[in-house]
């Protein structure tokens, strides 16, 4: 049965990722440049890869529809990044390497997350 605390969990949860998703498609170029800038082969291509991945994994999560293969989408899509794209150790400026620090923390706490409701 699913109480309103679950419900709320899932909009918030699932919200969070297609927001995300809407981000990565909407600012590709941006994206898409810092990609290019952490050197990740076919950059545009990962960036709308990823877009997809946050996408399906987000509408997964927020309608309880496969949801096992929306956590296991978001999964693949938070450990591809985190150790990319957020490598703070090897940033030498030190606003961008705390920034990045944070976002691989934040990404670390959410594949926690995704691992954890993996087992409900």
């Amino acid at each position: 049965m699913l109480t309103l605390v679950h419900i709320i969990g899932q909009i918030l949860f699932g919200g969070f990722f297609i927001y995300q998703a809407i981000n990565h498609f909407s600012k590709s170029q941006d994206l898409t440049a810092y990609a290019t800038s952490m050197k990740v082969p076919a950059p545009k291509v990962a960036v709308w890869g990823s877009g997809i991945l946050l996408f399906l994994g987000g509408v997964g999560v927020l309608f309880n529809f496969y949801t096992l293969i929306a956590l296991i989408l978001l999964a693949i899509f938070l450990i591809g990044v985190t150790f990319t794209m957020h490598a703070f150790w090897n940033m030498k400026d030190p606003g961008i390497k705390a920034f990045n620090s944070i976002q691989f923390w934040k990404n670390l706490a959410l594949l926690g997350a995704v691992l954890l409701l993996m087992q409900w």
